[in-house]
């Protein structure tokens, strides 16, 4: 086996094993001697192949937001292929979906879901422009919709709409999955996004800017 092949297939198992470890413990998993223990490796194996855990962590991050994007596409059930034809509710509907399509990936994966948001890169170090690439694939099935209900809104005017939505329902979400803002059921959760997004979304079409 040539080392390249070599190289590549150790990097593609340590991945496997961080996303397991993640999956099972959430960051606390990844632990470089255990890591580097399961892939029959050294620890300066690691190192070779990544520039440190952070790197590795990243790039679990990574698939993690292409697994978002993956079950949320195929989830949606319908398109805004042809938007103007659809009309304006079709695009709240759509919005709708992707809200509860984001509840239940965090709910079925609430380790990686965590991940995302828990992983601190050390001050002054930035996001890989791989990775903020990746991030923004994700946002881009809001601003389909959003570009439906405010054709007015400029490129990045309708990006910053969808982060600002995607906010709101990440803050749903987040407290209601632990917990901090009382006992909250998923199917109740459910309902509350729903009736948000809704009025969210409608909220857009009769107050335009």
């Amino acid at each position: 086996m040539k080392t390249a092949e070599r190289r590549q297939n150790l990097k593609d198992t340590l991945i496997t094993l961080a996303e397991r470890a993640i999956e099972q413990h959430g960051l606390a998993g990844i632990k470089a001697r255990e890591l580097a223990a399961e892939a029959g490796c050294s620890v300066g194996a690691i190192y070779n192949i990544f520039a440190d855990l952070d790197d590795l962590i990243l790039t679990v991050n990574d698939r993690t937001l292409s697994l978002i994007r993956t079950e949320l596409e195929g989830s949606m059930g319908t398109s805004l292929a042809e938007p103007r034809e659809r009309g304006a509710e079709a695009a709240v509907a759509y919005l709708v979906r992707l809200a509860l399509g984001y509840l239940h990936f965090a709910t079925a994966h609430a380790q990686r879901w965590r991940a995302l948001f828990d992983h601190r890169l050390a001050a002054g170090r930035d996001l890989p422009d791989w990775y903020v690439e990746q991030r923004q694939n994700t946002f881009s099935l809001i601003e389909a919709p959003l570009r439906l209900l405010r054709p007015d809104l400029e490129p990045e005017q309708c990006k910053l709409l969808a982060r600002s939505m995607f906010s709101a329902v990440h803050g749903m979400v987040s407290l209601g999955l632990e917990e901090k803002i009382g006992d909250i059921s998923v199917p109740e959760l459910e309902q509350q996004i729903t009736t948000i997004v809704i009025a969210l979304g409608r909220g857009l079409v009769i107050c335009p800017k």
